[in-house]
């Protein structure tokens, strides 16, 4: 049996019931729909529809009745013909690689948009959907959390994906734009386990400075601890210099400093909307237990694994308890509660700042560096350095409005 396929498109004024009595008409010609896909910008519809319909009197007489039909509902109808030979080269695509690309920002301008999508369309890559993942944005009255956020999900092959991400990082340093790049595959879909380190990270101070400077020994730790997270120095030697430095704090001190820590803004928006979705929550940290179990408490964490520190008559030794948390010992606790909770590695998420965060970025389905050191920023496979938080949600594909907007 001969058939023609068909590329309808439609475009106008959205209106209820439009899909429905459009599709009505194909029902009536006993055509079968091959593909459809709507977009709707400013009440505005732009819709497809891809269909297989027997050649002859059928075909011709389902586009008169769908031309007449579109008259009555005020919109344009447009037709094109597809050969067997194109539309079974498009089916042939599908098998190809999936990715996401993420472009985030306080506000996405034209020249943003452009450079992402001229480096894929460089190589040959095809954008098969754009997605606003932000809300609408008034232009009268001012927004206390600017963000703006789109998806792409791209199709094709992808030979140096080092080079791709390097030129992503390029726009995203001169734009100031934060670009993320994944694969899209079912681990990307069915994440379940999001790992935070704590200072600079879901705190926005690094505890070990702030007890230094009650022990009169600021200006000496807040130089080991710089130099740890560019990487210059070894984590344990640091660790282990600072903490002696501490010796004689009194334990009172701690619980100050833990009242007052300076939770990240967007934070608290992004563990409640993860906990409502499923997710479980850990702190993997360099810092103390101490601050790690009173954020435990605040932002109902999962699970925390940091360092113990000594107390002797009620004031710091200057030694710690345990092994050392380093990037290392990160990265093993990463694994072990995947494995703990039944999850695959890239059913995993891990975010951080520091060089000694480096082993679990990289180790997990999905690491971002968050406002983080240029060298952990440059090697880790996705970064946010232009909004809060919670732009963590967005890189997982989450809508403004599946979110809780708590903070």
């Amino acid at each position: 049996m001969a058939t023609d396929i068909f590329l309808l498109n439609i475009s106008g004024q959205d209106k209820p019931g439009l899909t429905s009595t459009l599709t009505g008409v194909l029902a009536e010609y006993g055509a079968k729909v091959l593909d459809i896909g709507q977009a709707n910008i400013h009440d505005t519809l732009s819709l497809g529809i891809l269909f297989e319909i027997k050649a002859g009197k059928k075909s011709a007489g389902v586009l008169k009745d769908l031309l007449f039909k579109s008259y009555e509902l005020g919109i344009t109808a447009k037709f094109s013909p597809i050969t067997l030979e194109d539309y079974e080269h498009w089916v042939t695509l599908q098998g190809k690689d999936r990715y996401i690309v993420t472009i985030l920002g306080k506000k996405l301008a034209a020249e943003q948009i452009s450079e992402v999508t001229k480096i894929l369309s460089d190589r040959n890559l095809n954008i098969d959907s754009i997605k606003r993942l932000t809300g609408r944005t008034s232009l009268v009255k001012t927004d206390t959390m600017p963000r703006a956020s789109i998806q792409l999900s791209i199709r094709g092959k992808i030979e140096d994906k080092a080079e791709l991400t390097e030129q992503f990082m390029q726009v995203s340093k001169r734009l100031d734009v934060d670009i993320a790049f994944q694969e899209d595959s079912i681990f990307r879909r069915n994440r379940r386990l999001v790992c935070f380190d704590m200072d600079s990270t879901l705190i926005q101070t690094e505890v070990i400075d702030e007890l230094a400077e009650l022990a009169g020994v600021g200006e000496e730790v807040k130089a080991i601890t710089e130099s740890a997270m560019q990487g210059e120095i070894d984590f344990n030697e640091s660790f282990k210099r600072r903490m002696k430095l501490l010796k004689g704090l009194p334990e009172s001190e701690l619980q100050n400093v833990a009242e007052n820590l300076p939770i990240t803004k967007g934070a608290r928006r992004l563990i409640d909307t993860l906990h409502s979705y499923g997710f479980k929550t850990a702190i993997l940290s360099g810092g103390f237990t101490y601050f790690g179990n009173y954020l435990k408490e605040k932002l109902d964490i999962d699970y925390v694994h940091a360092n113990t520190l000594e107390i002797k008559d009620g004031v710091l030794t200057g030694n710690y308890i345990g092994d050392i948390v380093d990037g290392q010992k990160k990265a093993e606790h990463l694994q072990a509660l995947a494995d703990e909770l039944g999850l695959d590695i890239g059913q995993t998420i891990a975010v951080g700042d520091g060089a000694n965060d480096m082993p679990m970025l990289n180790l997990a389905g999905l690491g971002i560096a968050y406002h983080a050191k240029p060298k952990v920023r440059d090697s880790a496979q996705s970064s946010i350095s232009n909004v809060d938080l919670d732009g963590v949600l967005y890189l997982l594909g989450y809508h403004d409005r599946h979110i809780d907007l708590v903070d």
